[in-house]
Parts: structure tokens; C-alpha cells; sequence
């Protein structure tokens, strides 16, 4: 599994924003955290984090049991909000369903918020043996068939300021990262094996919009040894399916 992602410098964040970026952790990391594990992930202060946990938990965007905290049952709230008002998880689930039957495989939709690769929603596998990217996870656009097909596809300012982030300005990993989505946008798919989880292959489209840029991507995942030596027949049917979701996409 990826590492996680350094904690962002608490002066880096809008004083305002802090409570947003206490409730971002508390979602991308899954599972309840202590006071001292948001510290480390949000570089805030001690006081300051009880601060804005106190107006989360007013809120009943967070709850407390002993000592750790989770998304509490408004989060879950604006979860399912969102299930039902998201264009893109609507247009893209039948086909999502469809290549999961033709694959037999577990397929997922992501998108990209901030710096980080978020799924959105999952098909599973019915096989015993299966992959999956449980819808919720977040792992940073870095590595990884999703990540690098979300990062290939970004406005340039926005894949610029990632890049920043990651490599440096002017590095030699820069370049080479950079010539790799280049490879990825001509190639219109993105291929992993092993990146993210060990032992999954992966391979991702993008799903184009109206405006043009890219919704979020489609990704069938398979454990290496059964995508082996039928990789390009799994390419094919996920390259088909995204070009179907995007044409639906372009027509709403």
C-alpha cells in the first residue's frame, strides 16, 4: 500500500480552513484517529485541533469513543447526499456493472481532489480471489494506474502544482514523471502492477465531460496473476467501456 501523505505545514493552511482539513483527514484515513495521529497528519497544535474538533462534534460531523475520533453521522449524511446527486456515479454505474460481468473483475471509479485519488464508487468481483479499491480510499496522485491517469488528465496549473509538490521544480524525477503522463495521455490508458497493493494490476481511461477535461477515470483491477497474459484483452474491454461513459457524459 502507498505511504501516506506528509502532513501539510498548519501555517500553509487558512486559519478559516482548518476545520475542513480536520475533516479531510478523519476521511481519507478510514478509521478512527487520536489526537496525537491528527496532530501528525494536520501539523496543528494541540489546542487549536480541540478547538475544531469541539465545533465538528457540535456539529455531529465527528463523534469521540475513547480517545479516537471518526466521521460522525452528518458526515455519513452528505455521504449518501452525494451518492444521489452525483452526475458522474450515475452515468457511469451500468457500465461500471457491465465490465465487472465481461471481466469478471472488480472495477472502480475515481476521481482527483487536491492531491489525492479518491473512489468514488466500486463494483466487486465475484471471484473469491479479487481487488478491490474500497469506495472512500484516498491514496495521493503519485502512484499506480488511477493516480497517474488522474494526474495525466489534470489542467496543466493544477498537474503543475502536484508536480511542484512531489518532485521539485527542474528535477530529474520531475522529467521523468512528465514524460511518463505525456506517454499515458497519447497512450489513452494508464497501466500499473504492483504500485499501490502488492500483487494487484491495474488499468485505468479517462471519462471526458462536457468540458472537455476529465470527470474522473475508470479502473479494472485483477490480481497480476490472472490478468497475465490476457492484459490486452482487459485493456480493450476497460478502453470500450470508458469511451461509452464518456459519450454519455458529453450527452448530459
Amino acid at each position: 500500500m502507498a505511504s501516506p501523505a506528509p502532513p501539510v505545514a498548519a501555517a500553509a493552511v487558512p486559519a478559516a480552513d482548518r476545520v475542513l482539513q480536520v475533516l479531510a483527514v478523519l476521511a481519507r484515513q478510514g478509521r478512527p484517529l487520536t489526537a496525537a495521529e491528527l496532530i501528525a497528519h494536520t501539523g496543528l497544535t494541540r489546542s487549536t485541533l480541540y478547538r475544531q474538533l469541539a465545533r465538528l462534534r457540535r456539529w455531529g460531523f465527528v463523534i469521540e469513543r475513547e480517545g479516537s475520533y471518526a466521521p460522525g453521522p452528518l458526515s455519513l449524511q452528505m455521504a449518501l447526499g452525494f451518492d444521489l446527486a452525483s452526475e458522474l456515479m450515475r452515468q457511469a454505474r451500468p457500465t461500471m456493472e457491465e465490465l465487472a460481468r465481461q471481466s469478471h473483475e472488480s472495477v472502480g471509479l475515481i476521481v482527483a481532489v487536491n492531491d489525492q485519488a479518491i473512489c468514488l464508487d466500486m463494483v466487486e468481483s465475484h471471484q473469491s480471489l479479487r481487488c478491490s479499491f474500497e469506495k472512500g480510499r484516498s491514496v495521493p496522485l503519485r502512484a499506480g494506474a488511477s493516480a497517474k491517469c488522474l494526474l495525466a488528465h489534470l489542467a496543466p496549473s493544477a498537474q503543475a502544482a502536484v508536480l511542484d509538490a512531489q518532485y521539485g521544480a527542474g528535477t530529474a524525477e520531475r522529467a521523468a514523471a512528465e514524460a511518463e503522463l505525456d506517454t499515458i495521455r497519447q497512450a489513452g490508458h494508464a497501466l500499473s502492477a504492483g504500485e499501490v497493493d502488492d500483487g494487484v494490476w491495474g488499468c485505468s481511461v479517462p471519462l471526458m465531460g462536457a468540458s472537455h477535461q476529465a470527470a474522473g477515470v475508470l479502473t479494472l483491477m485483477a490480481p497480476i496473476l490472472r490478468a497475465r497474459h490476457q492484459e490486452a484483452a482487459l485493456v480493450q474491454m476497460t478502453v470500450v467501456a470508458g469511451a461509452r461513459i464518456s459519450r454519455r457524459l458529453l450527452l448530459h
